[in-house]
């Protein structure tokens, strides 16, 4: 398949001159040899790296909870062999050994488990050490949507999973049904999402934004800030948006800091406060995207209900 490829720029002469070459080499070789040659697996990766499998990887570490989610959603969890600390979903990965951090993960332990592929993240620190140990690594970056039926596609060429994206039409389909379920009212609510209280934001160009995009809502972080910036505490004062989507372990002390008890949601306590569980779906750019959709949009719709109420009151 790569030799086709490449013949396809080739004068017409040329691409039969290698088509003969190839097939000589075959014949000369044996048809075992050309069989595994034509079964050689091969992805390109969010580095532009393309790495070469013999056959479908047997034993993958992930080291990025979205892609551990992912191979478990493509119905292949049983090839997990280890993750990172933080991979906690499905349930079944809890007992699989833990490998550390997916951006400085122990090399050792990586190593000691003897991989045939190691999933991890474009930032991760790890990828030229875990190579030079000779091991192989396909690195993965989704903070899109575009990104994550991207990564989908990729790691069901991986896994060797036919329709990967079926995935995906449930993800696209449930954000439209989150959106559908929502009253007019909801419309253009300016909210700010925070993902850690340094603080950092979620902008329109984040796939949170673009999940809140879709819901009809306005995010206050524009997508020239960046993915997921880094803000001064008085960009969200000025903004000062009608409502305010943290993670519990975020949230407390919002209201304390320096000029936020004048923004008009923590006046009107206008707070969507997530769990820890909750969080996770919400900020993990993986087959949960559809459960985190709902989650957003159940927080539109109970404060456009309570606003409501105080109305009628």
């Amino acid at each position: 398949m790569i030799v086709f490829e490449k013949l396809k720029t080739r004068p017409v002469l040329r691409q039969w001159t290698l088509l003969r070459s190839w097939a000589a080499i075959c014949i000369g070789a044996g048809v075992s040899t050309c069989a595994l040659q034509a079964q050689a697996l091969q992805v390109t990766d969010d580095r532009g790296v393309t790495v070469t499998f013999a056959q479908s990887p047997q034993r993958i570490l992930s080291l990025l909870p979205s892609l551990t989610e992912t191979v478990c959603e493509l119905g292949q969890c049983q090839r997990l062999i280890g993750v990172d600390r933080y991979s906690n979903y499905p349930a079944s990965v809890l007992a699989l050994p833990k490998t550390g951090g997916g951006l400085d993960p122990n090399i050792e332990a990586v190593v000691a488990l003897r991989p045939d592929v190691v999933l991890l993240s474009v930032s991760s620190r790890a990828s030229e050490r875990l190579e030079a140990l000779g091991l192989k690594v396909v690195a993965l970056e989704p903070k899109t949507h575009a990104d994550v039926r991207r990564v989908l596609e990729t790691v069901g060429q991986l896994l060797e999973v036919p329709d990967a994206q079926r995935v995906w039409r449930v993800i696209d389909a449930s954000v439209l049904a989150a959106a559908q379920s929502l009253p007019a009212g909801v419309k253009h609510t300016r909210v700010y999402f925070e993902v850690s209280p340094s603080p950092h934001g979620a902008g329109e160009a984040s796939f949170i934004g673009e999940t809140m995009l879709r819901l009809g809502v306005k995010n206050i972080v524009p997508a020239s800030m960046g993915v997921f910036p880094k803000l001064n505490p008085e960009f969200v004062v000025r903004a000062n948006p009608d409502l305010i989507m943290v993670g519990e372990r975020n949230a407390l002390g919002m209201a304390q800091r320096p000029g936020w008890g004048n923004i008009r949601a923590i006046r009107a306590q206008r707070i969507c406060v997530f769990s820890p569980e909750q969080s996770d779906v919400l900020v993990r750019p993986g087959p949960r995207m559809a459960l985190g959709a709902r989650l957003m949009a159940q927080c539109l719709a109970r404060y456009q209900a309570s606003d409501a109420a105080k109305a009628v009151r």
